[in-house]
This record gives C-alpha cells, sequence and structure tokens, in this order.
C-alpha cells in the first residue's frame, strides 16, 4: 500500500522483493552453518571428553566410574553435561594422584642419593601414563626398603662414632676431629642444614678409623701391661715405700686383670701416662743396675774367695765382664741378646737360661741368681774337695818343713843342732 501511494512502479518494487528474498535466505544460511558448527563443536566437544575419560581410567587403572551412564541419551548438550561431572571427578583424581607419586617419587631420589653420598638430587619428572595404585603401592615398597637401609646405615654411623668417642676419651685424642677427618658431615649432621654421609665409602672409613682406634688401644694395653709388670718387679726388688708407688697404683692396675674393666674408663690409656710409666721405670732401673753392680762385685769376691781356698778354676774375667755388661746395660736383655748373642750365650751354657733370655722371661735380677748358682756350685765342689785339701794342706806343711830343713842344714851344719831341730815341734 505505500508503494501503491508512493506511485511506485511494478519493476521497481520487483525487484527490491528480489533483494529481500535474497538477504532473507542469506540469514537463513548463516544460521544454518552457525547451528552446524555449534553441531560439530559439540560432537568434537563430546568426543573429546569421553576420550579423555577413558584415558583417565587407564591411567588411573580404573575400569569404571560409578555414576557415570553407560550410554548416553538425549542432544548433545544433554550428553556433554551427563558425561562432564565424572570427567572433572577422573581430573581431580588424577592430580591428587600425580602429588602422591611426586612425593613418593622425590622421598625416593632423595634418600637414594643420600645413601650414595650425594648432597643433590634431580627433579623428579613423574610419568602420567602409568598413574595406577599398584604402580603406586610399588614406589612405596621401595621407599620403605629405602627408608629402612637409611636408618639401618644410620644406626651403623651412631655406633661407629659411639665407639670412636668412647676409643678416643680412653686414649685422651680429640674425637671431633677423628670424625671430621673421616666427613665433616658425620660431626655437624645433625644441625638440619646438612644431612650425615651414610654411603659405602663413609661406613668403610669409619669401620677401618675404629678398627685403627682399637688396634692402638691394644698396643697401649699391652705396653702398659708390661710397663706395669716391670714397676711390680721393680718396687718388689728395690723395696720401694708405699708412698713412693702411690703416683703410680693407677698404672700398676695393668699388670692385673683386672685391667680389662679399669681401661674403658676415659683417659687411662693417654700418652702422657704412658711416658710418665717408661721415665719411672727407666729411672728404677738405672737405680736397680747401680744397687746390682753393688751386690754383683760382693758376689764376684765371695766366688773368687771360695775358687782360692779350695785351688779351684776362677770363672774368667771375660765372663764376668759380660754379666757385668748385662747389668749396666739397664735395657732388656732379650734385646741385648737379640744385638749381641755372643754376650749372653758364651756367658750361659744352660740351655733353658738362654731360652729364657731369648724369650724376655729373665730379668736382671737373674743374673745374680746365676752367679749365686756359682757361688753354691763352688762350695759344694769345695766341700767335696775338703779331704783332699786337708791332705793337700798337711803334704804341702811338710815339703815345706822339709825345705827349711834343708835350708837350716846347709847355713848351720851341726849334728847336735840337727837333732834339736828333728825333736822341734
Amino acid at each position: 500500500m505505500i508503494w501503491d501511494e508512493v506511485g511506485q512502479d511494478q519493476l521497481e518494487r520487483e525487484r527490491v522483493l528480489l533483494e529481500l528474498e535474497q538477504e532473507c535466505l542469506e540469514v537463513y544460511r548463516r544460521k544454518v552453518d552457525s547451528a552446524n558448527i555449534s553441531r560439530v563443536r559439540l560432537h568434537q566437544a563430546l568426543a573429546d571428553s569421553e576420550a579423555e575419560l577413558t584415558n583417565l581410567l587407564l591411567s588411573l587403572g580404573e575400569r569404571s566410574l560409578p555414576g557415570r551412564p553407560e550410554k548416553l541419551t538425549g542432544t548433545l548438550k544433554e550428553q556433554l553435561d551427563s558425561i562432564t561431572p565424572a570427567l572433572r571427578e577422573m581430573q581431580l583424581r588424577k592430580e591428587v594422584r600425580v602429588n602422591q607419586f611426586q612425593e613418593v617419587q622425590t622421598q625416593i631420589r632423595r634418600i637414594s642419593s643420600e645413601i650414595a653420598g650425594h648432597s643433590e638430587y634431580d627433579s623428579v619428572v613423574v610419568n602420567e601414563g602409568d598413574l595406577s595404585l599398584k604402580k603406586l603401592e610399588e614406589y612405596q615398597h621401595e621407599l620403605q626398603r629405602l627408608r629402612k637401609e637409611k636408618s639401618d646405615r644410620l644406626r651403623k654411623v651412631e655406633e661407629y662414632i659411639n665407639e670412636v668417642h668412647n676409643l678416643a676419651e680412653t686414649m685422651g685424642m680429640d674425637s671431633s676431629k677423628v670424625i671430621t677427618d673421616v666427613h665433616p658431615s658425620l660431626l655437624h649432621g645433625s644441625s638440619g642444614q646438612q644431612s650425615k654421609n651414610i654411603s659405602d665409602t663413609i661406613l668403610d672409613r669409619l669401620k677401618s678409623t675404629v678398627q685403627q682406634l682399637k688396634d692402638e688401644k691394644q698396643k697401649r694395653m699391652e705396653k702398659l701391661h708390661r710397663l706395669g709388670k716391670a714397676l711390680t718387679n721393680l718396687w718388689n726388688l728395690l723395696d720401694t715405700p708405699t708412698e713412693d708407688q702411690q703416683p703410680f697404683s693407677h698404672i700398676k692396675i695393668f699388670s692385673s686383670s683386672a685391667s680389662v674393666n679399669y681401661t674403658s674408663v676415659p683417659g687411662t690409656l693417654t700418652l702422657d701416662i704412658i711416658h710418665q710409666a717408661e721415665s719411672e721405670v727407666e729411672r728404677l732401673d738405672q737405680l736397680k743396675a747401680s744397687k746390682m753392680k753393688e751386690l754383683f762385685f760382693k758376689k764376684q769376691i765371695e766366688l773368687q774367695d771360695i775358687c782360692k781356698k779350695s785351688h779351684m778354676e776362677v770363672p774368667s774375667q771375660s765372663e764376668m765382664e759380660n754379666i757385668m755388661k748385662l747389668i749396666i746395660s739397664g735395657g732388656p736383655l732379650a734385646s741385648i741378646f737379640l744385638n749381641d748373642p755372643a754376650i749372653l750365650s758364651g756367658t750361659f751354657s744352660n740351655p733353658k737360661i738362654l731360652y729364657a733370655l731369648t724369650e724376655g722371661e729373665m730379668d736382671h735380677s737373674d743374673l745374680l741368681v746365676c752367679m749365686e748358682e756359682h757361688i753354691c756350685k763352688a762350695k759344694e765342689e769345695a766341700c767335696s774337695r775338703k779331704d783332699i785339701m786337708e791332705k793337700v794342706e798337711k803334704w804341702m806343711a811338710s815339703c815345706e818343713e822339709e825345705r827349711w830343713l834343708e835350708e837350716y842344714s846347709r847355713v848351720i851344719p851341726n849334728p847336735s843342732k840337727y837333732k834339736l831341730v828333728q825333736h822341734h815341734p
């Protein structure tokens, strides 16, 4: 009607109507294309959701998800809305599972690095292709095994460190320095800034260090045992007063079986104590050698007097000098024998005595015993010669008298005087 009022011709009217028709067709086509695109997108979204849900189920090792519809029905939007909650739940489960794997694998990597002796370790990358509970349990079992191994290693380290402390205190050593020489982390590892090194190398070093300390302790115990025994023998030999023995009573203990318990007391095996004992033994040895020298001279004179009176052979001067050398030396007789075996073998012919000397079981005081044996043998020999010696003395006196008469007769040849001499008592 507008066109009638305006007076629009028929051709123009047809052209405008054609344009309107074309425009409506274009709008329709666009709407249809948009609807098709939306449908395709919904199909793709639905397919992607189903594929992701399936992959999540496979990755998490689950066969199905409760509440998930077995068959999708309804429109595409309804189908997508029905699968979305199950997909979100599986995504949350995956996130939780990945965090669990991340934590377990990180601890495994960290403990493995500690056992290997490394302070740093690489970051963990979780394999999201297998997040099943079975795989997680495998990692957890591995983590438990490593934790137990770490605990056992820490316990061994603590045992070794305690042994080092006890041994070092007993011998007066600085245990901190000994432990630091093995590895600094063993001393400061409990501070939290640095964990203790528990590698095989450190455990072997600790074991070796403890064994070295035990060997050193045993050497010191044996040395103090010998020194304590030597002190006891010297005190008994020299009649040392009790008050003079008191400063060294702690050393005397080592000569008895009670020393086994005593050696666990801190500071009982220090080098100062050993040097103190060595100095005292050396001093007493010198004092003993001096006194024994005097006694030896007396015994030597006594032996010589017995031999002369009984007209026996006096022991050779070289033999007496050899014994004197042993006394003056003041050292262990076994070491003298090793340095100059000719001295002892030439002086003592008794195999038992020589064996005692070489085994270190004979003391300097035994040399005086040997002299006493010489004197006893000389006295026994003198007693066995007593009758013979009396006859020899009478014979010698008779010979001397005859010699005197002969001399007298030559000087004064007077028979009367000679008779007087014969009647001379």
